[in-house]
């Protein structure tokens, strides 16, 4: 892997602290509203994934501000994706860092 591959696979699948699992009334309402930020994470993403399209016929080159933006969100909802189903126990940005 690239040098930013690398750095990107290490935010996913990175050492994390593993918090402890709470019961399982607390993790349904933490899924259901990392459900309902994961539809909104949706929308941002398909008003970003315009926006920057409109960049690119217009300078003919990415906005790398735009594309970075794209990568923490794509970042975050693997981690979310994590705890949904269960390959971890640690929730993702607003619980954790967001790194």
């Amino acid at each position: 892997m690239t040098g930013d591959d690398d750095r990107y696979h290490g935010r996913i699948h990175g050492e994390q602290f593993e918090a402890e699992p709470e019961g399982l009334g607390m993790r349904f309402i933490f899924m259901v509203l990392i459900w309902i930020m994961i539809q909104f994470a949706q929308t941002i993403l398909g008003v970003a994934t315009v926006i920057q399209f409109v960049i690119l016929l217009i300078n003919k080159e990415p906005n790398a501000r735009l594309a970075d933006f794209g990568t923490d969100l794509g970042v975050w909802l693997a981690k979310a994706a994590r705890y949904q189903t269960a390959a971890s126990n640690v929730k993702p940005w607003p619980w954790t860092e967001l790194d």
